[in-house]
């Protein structure tokens, strides 16, 4: 399980405004969420990507620590700003191992992707099929053994074939993941978050029950002119919005949010 966070701007924001600042942000998430499913606590590793003007990949920092304990990256947060941010802390699911490899978020190319949920039994039962279906290229890319990651290379194995469609791009993962999980007889929390710097597409979804938690803040409060969507609430604005079960979330710079039924 995991927190999550994007931004996409209009304005630029400084990595600590997103990350660190507020009276829940993801710093506060990383010890005292409120709306987790499972575990208490997100101490195994966080991640921020942000793109750079005139730099089509994104910058990265992860780290396998705590957010909390991480004073390199406290202080160079501040002084960082972009229009577009993806961050997240981790809670490393049982059986997967807490290291960098498995910390969102994750990029490739012009590509970051996050991942709050679980495959249940993912390395027993779930990682060879899934494994098995990715392209070459897909396969070759994957450094850890964690689900997020699998699943990413599989949405990455979609956007091949239209990188523009963000969003119909993270249906058919969805669709894919789901269709893979119920054969083999086991469920899946996919929550999903995907940007290229332009655009973001986020998830609420799980193949049995409810979805993790999801909000959405739209020109309002501490992001003004800016697009935010978070796991929980980072303030206690009344302008966020909790995201519908089952639906996918699709934001542009130009001409803002759109949701669609999964």
């Amino acid at each position: 399980m995991c927190r999550m966070v994007g931004y996409l701007g209009g304005p630029e924001a400084s990595l600590s405004s997103v990350v660190l600042e507020g009276e829940h942000s993801l710093l506060v998430q990383s010890y005292a969420p409120r709306e987790m499913m499972s575990g208490v606590v997100n101490a195994d590793g966080f991640g921020v990507g942000w793109y750079v003007a005139g730099d089509d990949e994104p910058a990265v920092y992860r780290s396998n620590g705590s957010l909390w304990s991480d004073r390199s990256f406290a202080g160079i947060a501040p002084k960082i700003g972009a229009r577009t941010i993806f961050a997240a802390v981790r809670s490393a699911t049982p059986g997967l191992p807490v290291e960098e490899s498995g910390v969102p978020p994750f990029s490739s190319g012009p590509f970051m992707f996050m991942h709050n949920g679980a495959i249940e039994d993912f390395r027993r039962r779930a990682m060879r099929p899934l494994r098995d279906s990715l392209s070459d290229e897909a396969y070759s890319g994957l450094l850890g053994v964690t689900d997020s990651e699998t699943i990413f290379a599989c949405l990455l194995d979609f956007l091949r074939g239209a990188p523009a469609d963000l969003a119909g791009a993270t249906g058919e993962t969805i669709r894919h993941v789901t269709e893979v999980c119920e054969r083999l007889g086991i469920k899946a929390a996919l929550n999903l978050a995907v940007t290229d710097g332009e655009a973001m597409a986020f998830t609420r979804y799980s193949t049995e029950g409810p979805g993790n938690s999801l909000y959405c803040l739209e020109d309002a409060g501490a992001f003004p002119g800016a697009f935010v969507v978070a796991s929980e609430r980072l303030d206690a604005d009344p302008a966020w919005r909790e995201v519908p079960d089952r639906h996918l979330l699709w934001v542009r710079r130009e001409s803002g949010a759109t949701l669609a039924p999964l």
